[in-house]
């Protein structure tokens, strides 16, 4: 009997093992097909990062060619941005802030004082190759601890990241060091243009376009470069999307977009206004795209230039 049991309790125990051990190994495989399926998401996703938690852009030194979605993920207290330059063969960050930086910080000295003319005159003294710079897209305008994605397209090359928002004593950050040379390859991301839900399109005659429809949700808007002029600041128009308040202070906005004034794209930016991104300078015949989280309210899409009313370059629109 007491022999009967003896078998009877080990043939139990073996099972249990045996279907333990099954359990394991399903468990393990399981495992292992939940990681793999992360791994091929975030391959799948394929973004590149950006991270600015002082005065850098944090990010790869080279990145693939063709579409690329770049999300920004500004950490630090100051609005930033990020413009994406094409310099002339040979040149690069260095030259900028050797050549070009020190015009603009002895420029915008002057016009602080109430020297405009005296300053505006300190332009004379850019290189002659700064007039072949193109600027070639990148984020719009982001709050503090606000994150934009921007998808655009590159041809290998060479280029350079910047951000000319200025400091509270009217320094610019590309002074302070915010640029960053980044190669793009002749390997291709093998990625495609965003799914858009709202198209706009911009232009130096009918200004900013689009249908004003628009739900809360995430939402991805294409921008239509129908033309490019170089304003008298020496950038072009761009799309920035602001998120506003009841009380803003429109008229406050608007001059704040424009950098020349000793007042504008200075920290602290206006508090009645989110910055959430959008697409930065482009060339004629380009469209770049950009992906923003929009609940219910109010926004705005308006371009860094002077009085972009009086040019159709600030849009007002309500969210539902």
């Amino acid at each position: 009997m007491k022999s009967l049991q003896k078998r009877i309790l080990f043939s139990t125990v073996i099972v249990c093992c045996t279907l333990f051990l099954q359990s394991c190994k399903t468990d393990k495989k399981q495992t292992q097909i939940n990681t793999t399926l992360t791994e091929e998401k975030v391959e799948k996703e394929n973004v590149i990062e950006i991270i600015t938690e002082n005065m850098d852009f944090q990010m790869p030194d080279t990145i693939p060619s063709g579409w690329n979605t770049f999300r920004y993920f500004n950490k630090s207290p100051q609005t930033h941005f990020f413009l994406i330059d094409k310099y002339p063969e040979g040149k690069n960050s260095e030259d900028a802030k050797k050549f070009v930086a020190p015009v603009f910080d002895n420029a915008m000295k002057l016009i602080n004082e109430g020297k405009t003319k005296e300053g505006f005159a300190e332009f004379s003294n850019l290189p002659e190759w700064f007039s072949k710079v193109v600027f070639l897209g990148g984020s719009g305008l982001l709050s503090p601890e606000k994150t934009g994605e921007t998808t655009l397209h590159l041809k290998p090359g060479n280029y350079m990241l910047e951000c000319y928002v200025k400091m509270s004593n009217g320094i610019f950050h590309t002074s302070m060091g915010m640029v960053k040379d980044v190669v793009v390859s002749d390997k291709n991301s093998e990625n495609s243009k965003p799914k858009v839900d709202v198209n706009i399109t911009i232009s130096s005659t009918d200004g900013i376009v689009f249908k004003d429809s628009i739900f809360a949700g995430k939402r991805t808007f294409s921008v239509l470069f129908k033309d490019q002029i170089t304003y008298e600041t020496f950038v072009g128009h761009d799309i920035n999307l602001v998120k506003l308040q009841h009380n803003t202070n429109l008229k406050n906005l608007e001059n704040w977009m424009n950098w020349a004034d000793p007042k504008g794209l200075i920290e602290p930016a206006p508090s009645d206004v989110t910055f959430l991104g959008g697409v930065n300078d482009m060339p004629t015949g380009s469209t770049g795209y950009f992906t923003a989280k929009l609940e219910k309210g109010t926004y705005a899409l308006i371009s860094e230039v002077p009085n972009p009313s009086a040019k159709n370059l600030f849009k007002i629109f309500k969210v539902n």
